[in-house]
């Protein structure tokens, strides 16, 4: 009888790295996290990943699954066990350019997506940085430039091919293993290994994009006049706020609202973003026409050394003034954290809050603190961040997977509400009752 690593290396064929290996020290971490696995299997195929999988449950050990390694939990990566990196399971392939059916590999990169895409005068609602991977944003919900007209990165997703825990290959969407094709959907990584998406891009054309900025002393009255006017404003305006860069002058920075006009019409554009613009003293106005992959960050590595603790919650309408008051209290305090505020609503609410594993339907904002620094600064400044979400307690609910530097019970529960949660534990108790998949906002599957 062959052993749990004879058949690995039998039946893998991609890169095997373990200690030792030139290669181990670059491919045990990620973009925010650092790690030592046992061992980093590049997969090459879905054949690889099944292959992966297999062993794992085989051994018995933690598996670590990486997409693009940007999670902020640092669920890419692992101090003990394997991890199986997607990175070579990257292609974007236009299926149907009739029905804009897209196939994307589940190691390719939402930059990959978008430049695939552009030629054909598509694009799918994701995230704000090139470097993301289609499968850790997606999985969890994403939030970016078209969420408004659009909804989210889930939202345009149709089917997937899932290597499930028992290392079988399923094909899931409504028709095929739908209970297993609603849990993905906001899931996260507690299903399986995603190896390819299909999802159903919008046409794009290009966008009017940039920056507005109001002086710090106008925050209050600025962010309570966007959280109106969003209610009303055409589902074409996504706007994300950015408070107390440390990098412009922390409490004194300016406002920042980034906004994006889905469409090139200069007129609607006006018409869309003047409301903004007139929200108070407009110290700088960047905004132009630029094509919609040019809108998408890079993305900022770390230098060595510097951490970032990031946390996030949703807010609902009812909440939302005694909310923004307290954030510009905070972003102009001294030495506050980063403060990031995204719009949502729009076609995000008109999805059915039972349709997806995504329970956040009813939000109008999310909130978004981070800390930047050395870690010991960053973990100096914890208690005070603590006492900010203390404040924001009672004006927030839920948390975005997406956003969330810890993974306990409590941030567990503020992602996925109890209905949801009790739904989600009978999926993982069908298709990974060991939960082989736990390297992520883990599920704990029903018995």
């Amino acid at each position: 009888m062959r052993t749990a690593p004879d058949a690995l290396r039998h039946d893998f064929r991609g890169d095997i790295i373990e200690p030792g290996d030139p290669e181990y020290a670059e491919a045990s971490r990620t973009v925010l996290a650092t790690g030592s696995p046992e061992r980093v299997l590049r997969a090459m195929s879905v054949g690889d990943a099944q292959a992966a999988v297999a062993f794992a449950a085989a051994a018995g050990q933690t598996l670590a699954v990486r997409g693009g390694g940007h999670s902020f939990s640092g669920f890419g990566t692992t101090d003990t066990g394997t991890v199986v990196d997607l990175r070579d399971l990257d292609h974007v392939e236009v299926v149907d350019l009739e029905r804009r059916l897209v196939r994307v590999g589940g190691g390719a990169t939402w930059g990959q997506v978008c430049d695939a895409l552009a030629r054909h005068g598509l694009a799918i609602s994701s995230g704000d940085t090139r470097g993301v991977g289609v499968g850790g944003l997606t999985l969890s919900g994403g939030i970016g430039w078209k969420v408004r007209k659009h909804g989210l990165a889930l939202d345009s997703l149709v089917a997937a091919e899932v290597v499930t825990a028992d290392a079988h290959l399923r094909r899931v969407s409504a028709e095929e293993h739908p209970d297993l094709f609603w849990a993905l959907r906001g899931g996260g990584g507690n299903l399986g290994v995603v190896t390819s998406f299909e999802f159903v891009a919008q046409p794009t054309t290009e966008v009017f994009f940039g920056a507005l900025a109001f002086p710090a002393t106008e925050a209050g009255t600025v962010l309570q006049g966007l959280a109106d006017y969003m209610r009303t404003a055409p589902e074409e305006v996504t706007a994300n706020v950015v408070l107390a860069n440390p990098f412009a002058g922390g409490p004194e920075a300016p406002v920042d609202i980034h906004v994006a006009f889905d469409g090139d019409d200069p007129a609607l554009s006006a018409l869309a973003l003047d409301p903004i613009r007139g929200l108070g003293t407009l110290l700088s106005d960047s905004v132009g026409l630029r094509p919609y992959g040019d809108i998408l960050e890079e993305g900022v590595v770390p230098p060595p050394g510097i951490e970032l603790w990031t946390r996030s919650a949703f807010v609902e309408r009812d909440a939302v003034s005694d909310a923004l008051a307290v954030l510009a209290g905070v972003a102009t305090s001294e030495r506050p954290p980063v403060v990031n505020l995204r719009t949502v609503g729009g076609a995000v609410s008109r999805v059915d809050a039972q349709a997806t594993a995504y329970a956040h339907r009813a939000a109008e904002l999310m909130v978004a603190t981070t800390l930047i620094g050395p870690g010991p600064v960053v973990n100096g400044a914890r208690p005070a961040l603590d006492a900010v979400w203390r404040s924001l307690a009672p004006h927030t609910c839920g948390a975005y997977a997406n956003f969330l530097s810890e993974a306990d019970e409590q941030d567990v529960a503020a992602v996925y509400p109890d209905q949801t949660y009790r739904r989600l534990a009978a999926v993982k108790g069908e298709y990974d009752p060991h939960n082989l998949f736990a390297r992520n906002h883990n599920i704990r599957p029903a018995t």
